[in-house]
């Protein structure tokens, strides 16, 4: 995390307020704005759906955060998403992350492609495997590195300059790795989603979703008029908290990362535990990738348990420290049987549980998964 993040993050919605001296700017809750007869409206806003202060406020800040030249902020991650793929057209090919975001597949499989939009589900941390699935009509590459919840590392690059070669769009669900430790527009990538709700607000307290675009282009315009006229925007208070989340965001982040490497260390010598996903460990299949795209690897963890779906279940109904929940990037940290939530066609192993690993004492998390994972006997 550079000098210049760190001071944008501690700043963030905090300009001092020029007719109060206020340091932390005003929350603007107003649903409409005066404006003169003539149409024209010199504040720069008319009504909130289209845009409102605080919002603006927060867009700069999420562009700033992610290197981009603009960014539009919606009511939830996947309203974000969800403004991306209605700006292409029907009969446009995308190509996803077969493990990407339950989520996201849901809405693409139940909503656009009945709606026409063809879709290639492709394992895309092989990275033989683009170059193969492209079509004429391929107009999008939707990814995640590191997935949820496998913690693939997809070697953006290589994506990047497959894509601009057959002039592809690229879009990075950035979430898991947040713009602090990755930034997918300066490797090239078009726009960037981040689902707000887990590590840039920070305390299970709101839901959000953002955009961020490489350049103003002709498709952003398109998502733009879309966040304008379907309106699944956030409120200016869910605004207000973001960036109240955001100004801790660096503190916050670090001591996630720190508990991250201490509990994935220690369920890799777990007997208990068939495999650790985690890519910060030197065995993991994609952790040089990972070194090269990020400057660290992240808090979330994923791991196995060495038995059947009853045990990995058993696991999570014994932790006492973590919380059985879904979600991440919070204060506290959580636990969740990710199969059980996807359902039964989820690829998603049936043993996986995934981490979303807190800001408690380390020792603490260590203790409750040692013994939330003892006497196992399935196996």
């Amino acid at each position: 995390m550079t000098e210049h993040f760190k001071n944008i993050c501690a700043h963030a919605g905090a300009t001092p307020d020029p007719s109060t001296g206020a340091v932390t700017s005003p929350l603007y809750f107003s649903s409409t704005f005066h404006y003169p007869p003539t149409g024209e409206y010199p504040s720069g806003h008319i009504y909130s759906r289209e845009s409102n202060p605080t919002r603006t406020s927060l867009e700069t800040i999420l562009a700033q955060l992610e290197q981009g030249e603009d960014a539009a902020a919606f009511s939830s991650g996947s309203a974000a998403a969800n403004a991306v793929f209605l700006s292409l057209r029907p009969s446009d090919h995308v190509i996803i992350n077969f493990d990407a975001y339950a989520g996201i597949r849901t809405m693409l499989r139940d909503i656009f492609m009945p709606w026409g939009l063809q879709v290639t589900f492709v394992d895309l941390s092989d990275i033989n495997n683009l170059p193969k699935s492209i079509q004429p009509n391929t107009k999008l590459v939707w990814t995640e590195s590191p997935t949820n919840p496998q913690l693939r590392i997809v070697d953006l690059i290589s994506v990047i300059s497959i894509c601009k070669r057959h002039h592809i769009k690229v879009a990075v669900d950035n979430t898991f790795a947040t713009p602090a430790l990755q930034n997918p527009i300066v490797l090239g990538a078009n726009i960037v989603m981040h689902s707000t709700t887990k590590y840039l607000g920070g305390h299970s307290d709101m839901t959000g979703g953002a955009l961020i675009t490489a350049r103003k282009d002709e498709m952003w315009e398109r998502i733009r008029h879309i966040q304008h006229i379907q309106g699944a925007i956030p409120s200016p208070f869910d605004c207000w908290l973001l960036m109240r989340g955001i100004r801790s965001f660096v503190p916050r982040m670090t001591q996630h990362l720190s508990n991250a490497k201490a509990v994935a260390l220690f369920l890799s010598t777990h007997p208990n535990v068939e495999k650790v996903l985690y890519p910060g460990l030197p065995t993991h299949a994609g952790h040089e990738v990972a070194k090269k795209q990020m400057s660290d690897f992240g808090a979330m963890v994923s791991f196995l348990v060495k038995g059947t779906k009853d045990d990995a279940i058993k696991v999570a109904q014994r932790v006492k420290v973590f919380t059985n929940a879904t979600s991440l990037g919070g204060t506290e940290s959580l636990l969740e049987h990710r199969k059980s939530v996807e359902g039964p066609d989820s690829p998603t192993p049936d043993n996986l549980i995934r981490l979303s690993v807190g800001l408690e004492d380390s020792n603490s998390l260590i203790a409750d998964l040692k013994q939330a994972l003892s006497d196992l006997i399935s196996f």
